[in-house]
């Protein structure tokens, strides 16, 4: 199908971006790599009156180290350009993900702050951040930067905290460790890609990488509810334990307390459920092995 009609707009800068949400937000999408938006459009699931094209923004691209270590990660980066980034993908559970992701073309065209901010509750890198206890820094014309935990970004489906004249400029990672091993397994729908059931596990110990209980552990779920989360009945469960494979097994059961379990054509409830104790069972495993 054909687009709705819609106003165009392409900003020579950031701060005329910003300028433009604080004018339009409520009735303006943002456009980068369109790989979520433009589908929507032409199905009119998306309709809006007018489009900011921020695609050309070199100054939101680029994987960059900052002086304590951590990774700050522009909102503009394209998957592909993550893949061949050896910070980012010396992060275990990066390396596990973003090849697997859709195919060449969104790969190449889709962007990282395209993705989080669309909020897809089946994606896969939501959980990577929320894992991660990755920090997202938005900007606005009128308030300046904020920064908003990976925790409370994601509010529900295709639901985030930013507000109709923010921007999401910048995403920021810890910096690796090789006290920390982390690993993502997804079991993903055939045809689409997008997960049936997906978890990324961080492991840490604070002794090192050799010896003594695990005394860090993040446990975070995509394709499963209705938003991505931390399965923080897994975590307390892990926390202080060797990590071992009956500790894993028996922890896991508990992946979806507290949780409304989503069911449609591709998986019920039961299924899904069944999945995601499987998933993270393997990503908590292989996190264990990669400790240092």
């Amino acid at each position: 199908m054909i687009p709705a009609p819609f106003t165009y707009e392409r900003p020579a800068s950031l701060d005329e971006a910003l300028g433009l949400l604080r004018t339009h937000g409520a009735d303006a999408k943002v456009i980068a790599g369109g790989q979520s938006l433009l589908p929507l459009m032409k199905l009119r699931l998306a309709r809006p009156e007018r489009l900011i094209d921020i695609g050309r923004l070199g100054e939101l691209r680029g994987v960059r180290q900052q002086p304590d270590g951590r990774l700050a990660i522009g909102a503009l980066t394209t998957y592909a350009d993550l893949i061949a980034d050896a910070r980012v993908m010396s992060l275990a559970l990066f390396a596990d993900a973003l090849p697997r992701i859709a195919d060449v073309q969104v790969r190449n065209r889709g962007t990282i702050g395209g993705a989080v901010s669309h909020a897809d509750p089946a994606a896969d890198l939501p959980p990577l951040l929320l894992a991660l206890d990755a920090e997202l820094a938005c900007r606005s014309a009128e308030r300046g930067e904020r920064v908003i935990p990976a925790g409370s970004f994601f509010q529900g489906p295709f639901m985030t905290e930013l507000d109709p004249d923010e921007l999401l400029v910048e995403i920021r990672l810890p910096a690796p460790s090789g006290s920390y091993g982390s690993a993502y397994q997804v079991l993903q729908q055939p045809a689409s890609g997008f997960a049936i059931a997906g978890v990324a596990a961080v492991v840490g110990r604070s002794s090192g990488a050799d010896g003594g209980p695990i005394d860090d552990v993040r446990v975070a779920v995509t394709g499963v509810g209705d938003v991505p989360y931390r399965a923080t009945a897994v975590e307390a469960a892990l926390s202080g334990l060797g990590g071992g494979a009956v500790e894993i097994e028996e922890a896991t059961q508990t992946i979806t307390q507290g949780i409304r379990v989503q069911g449609d054509i591709h998986a019920d409830p039961t299924y899904r459920s069944a999945m995601a104790i499987v998933m993270a069972a393997r990503a908590l495993a292989a996190a264990v092995r990669r400790l240092g």
